[in-house]
C-alpha cells in the first residue's frame, strides 16, 4: 500500500506511543498524559499512513515565519529505509515555510542520518537539560 501523508489531523496517543516505541525513540512512552500534552502544545503535526496504520510522525513548533524546531521525528522500525524520514522533514520544512528555519536535537543513534538527507551539522547550539 502506498504510504499517504496528512497535517490535518493528531493522532490518538496509543498511536504515537506505538509508533515512538517501535522507532526506538527515547521518549517518555510509559507517561501517557505526556504524550498528550506533548501534541496538545505542537502546532505543526505531520504524519505518514499505510492505510489506518500510523507509521511515521514528525512533531515540530513553529512561528511559520522564522524558526522551526522539530522536536520529534520517528518511524516504525519495518517502515524504515523507504524514504518516510526524509519525506517528512521536507513537509515540515515545506509548511514551516520559505523564511523558517529548521533545527533539530539529534538522538546519539541518528546522528548519521540527518547528513545523508542533506541536513548539515552546526555547532552553535547550546541546551538546558529537562529535568526530568
Amino acid at each position: 500500500m502506498a504510504i499517504t501523508y496528512r497535517t490535518d489531523t493528531t493522532p490518538a496517543t496509543e498511536q504515537v506511543i506505538e509508533v515512538y516505541a517501535s522507532a526506538g525513540l527515547n521518549r517518555p512512552i510509559d507517561d501517557f498524559d505526556r504524550i498528550a500534552k506533548m501534541y496538545q502544545n505542537s502546532n505543526l503535526i505531520i504524519t505518514a499512513w499505510d492505510g489506518e496504520d500510523l507509521v511515521g510522525v514528525s512533531r515540530a513548533l513553529t512561528d511559520f515565519c522564522y524558526a522551526c524546531y522539530l522536536s520529534d521525528l520517528a518511524v516504525k522500525e519495518q517502515y524504515k529505509h523507504q524514504g518516510i524520514g526524509k519525506k517528512l522533514v521536507e513537509l515540515t520544512k515545506e509548511h514551516a515555510g520559505p523564511q523558517s528555519m529548521l533545527l533539530l536535537l539529534a538522538a546519539p543513534q541518528a546522528m548519521e542520518y540527518y547528513p545523508k538527507i542533506g541536513m548539515p551539522n552546526i555547532e552553535n547550539a547550546f541546551m538546558i537539560k529537562r529535568e526530568i
